[in-house]
C-alpha cells in the first residue's frame, strides 16, 4: 500500500543518498518495508560506492516497484555539497514536481512501522506545515529532544520532509561545501513564514554518530564548529553552546573541538554561504532562545529543552501561519 492511496495521504517522493553504506543501509530498507504505508517512490542513490551498497539497492529494487536505484559516478566531489548534488540529481530524475511531499532520508537510520504514516498525516492535516520531522536517538542514550536546544522548530536532516511548494520556494537543497544544506533549507522555510515542526511523539534511530562519516568524533566536532561560523551563529550563542557541550558526557574534548572550529573559522573570516537576511533571522532566533533559557534558569524551573521558547512566550517570527 502506498502513502498516496492510504487514507488519502500525500503523494510522496523519498530520496536516500548512500555512499559506502553497506553496514546500515539494509536496516534502513527493512525499516521502510515494515511501514504501514510506503512512499509512492523511493529513490536510493548509489553515490559512487566502492562497497556492496549498489548490490544491496539493486536486490531490493528488483523486488519492489516503488524502490528505484539511481547510480552516480565515483570520484566526485566529497565535500558536504555532495548531499545536495545527489539529492537534486535524483529529484530531477524522479520528476519531483509531480509529488505533494518530497523527503530526504539518510541511509543509516531506522524507525517504527507507523513513522511515515504519522508524518504524512501531519502534512494532510496542517495546511501551513512546510517541513516536518522528528527528534532522533543515538547509541549511548543521546536523544536530540532532550540533549540539544534545537527544539520543536528545527527538523534534523536525517529525515527531513518538505511540502513540495515549500521546497520549491526555498530553492531546494543549495550545495554548500561547508555543510548545513539541510539546516539552510529548513531555516529559510521558517524565515519565509512556513511552519517547521519537529514532532517528538516519534523518533528515528541514527546508527552512526552525526557527522562522523569517514572521520573521527573530534574531527566531526571541529567541523561542526566551523559550520556554526559559516552558518552565522552569534558569538554569544556559540559561547554558551561550547560551555554546554564541555560539561555534557561523554567527554569535554568534543566541546573544546567545537569551540576551536568556530574560532578558527572566525580568525580566517571564511565567507559565509548564507544571505545577510538569513543570518539576521537566525541570530534573532538564537537570542530569543537564549533569553528563554536564562529566564527558565533564574526562575529555578525545570527546563524542557524542546519547548523552552514556547514555555516562555518567545515564538519565532518565522513560525507564523501563512496566509
Amino acid at each position: 500500500m502506498t502513502l498516496d492511496t492510504a487514507m488519502a495521504l500525500p503523494k510522496t517522493l523519498l530520496v536516500t543518498p548512500a555512499r559506502n553504506a553497506e553496514k546500515h543501509l539494509e536496516g534502513t530498507i527493512q525499516s521502510m518495508l515494515a511501514q504501514t504505508a510506503h512512499p509512492t517512490k523511493w529513490v536510493i542513490i548509489n553515490d559512487g560506492s566502492t562497497d556492496k551498497t549498489p548490490e544491496i539497492i539493486s536486490r531490493y529494487a528488483a523486488q519492489h516497484k516503488w524502490i528505484e536505484q539511481f547510480d552516480l559516478p565515483s570520484h566526485r566531489d566529497r565535500s558536504f555539497a555532495a548531499k545536495a548534488h545527489c539529492f537534486n540529481a535524483a529529484c530531477k530524475h524522479a520528476k519531483w514536481q509531480e509529488y505533494d511531499v518530497v523527503g530526504c532520508l539518510d541511509a543509516d537510520i531506522t524507525f517504527e512501522p507507523d513513522y511515515l504514516q504519522f508524518l504524512l498525516t501531519k502534512f494532510r492535516d496542517i495546511a501551513e506545515l512546510g517541513v516536518a520531522g522528528t527528534p532522533f536517538c543515538e547509541e549511548g542514550g543521546y536523544d536530540s529532544a532532550s540533549d540539544s536546544f534545537e527544539g520543536e522548530n528545527h527538523v534534523a536532516g536525517g529525515c527531513q520532509m518538505f511540502r513540495r511548494s515549500c521546497f520549491e520556494e526555498v530553492g531546494g537543497y543549495v550545495p554548500n561545501k561547508a555543510g548545513g544544506v539541510d539546516w539552510i533549507a529548513v531555516t529559510t522555510a521558517r524565515m519565509k513564514g512556513w511552519q517547521t515542526r519537529n514532532f517528538r511523539e516519534k523518533r528515528f534511530f541514527h546508527h552512526r554518530s552525526l557527522g562522523t562519516a569517514e572521520r573521527s568524533v573530534l574531527a566531526s566536532a571541529f567541523s561542526y564548529g566551523e559550520k556554526d561560523y559559516y552558518l552565522g551563529n552569534s558569538p554569544i550563542w556559540q559561547l554558551f553552546r561550547v560551555a554546554y557541550r564541555v560539561v555534557k558526557p561523554p567527554f569535554a574534548l568534543g566541546g573544546i573541538a567545537l569551540g576551536l572550529g568556530y574560532s578558527t573559522a572566525a580568525v580566517r573570516r571564511i565567507a559565509r554561504p548564507i544571505s545577510p537576511e538569513l543570518m539576521r533571522f537566525h541570530r534573532r532566533e538564537q537570542m530569543a532562545k537564549l533569553r528563554s533559557i536564562l529566564k527558565t534558569l533564574v526562575s529555578f524551573k525545570k527546563m524542557d529543552n524542546f519547548t523552552v521558547l514556547k514555555e516562555n512566550g518567545e515564538v519565532s517570527k518565522g513560525t507564523a501561519p501563512r496566509a
